[in-house]
């Protein structure tokens, strides 16, 4: 199963930091979780100031287990050390089923 996290953030500059410093962190903390990064991106549209990020998890990994596990966790709270949370301002999950065919099906 896959996962699209959309984050929406409040400011430009937030928006970098979010997708230069913090995020890249993720790519190392998040598989002891049972999760695997694909990639993120930022929205190239002026004023979006959003963060995508593709995500899988493993057969026995339920995204609701892993939310549970992760967002308490030491390894999140290093990730994000340094920056306001505050800056975030809405996150979005989408739970995504890969269509035969897919390349990542």
């Amino acid at each position: 199963m896959y996962q699209m996290k959309i984050y929406t953030l409040r400011t430009a500059e937030a928006l970098q930091q979010y997708a230069t410093v913090h995020w890249p962190r993720h790519l190392s903390s998040m598989p002891s979780f049972g999760v695997t990064v694909h990639g993120f991106w930022t929205d190239r549209q002026a004023g979006a100031h959003r963060l995508i990020a593709l995500l899988s998890f493993g057969e026995e990994t339920d995204p609701a287990a892993f939310a549970a596990a992760y967002l308490p966790s030491r390894e999140l709270a290093a990730d994000m050390q340094g920056f306001d949370v505050n800056d975030i301002l809405t996150v979005e999950d989408l739970l995504l089923d890969p269509v035969a065919g897919s390349p990542l099906a």
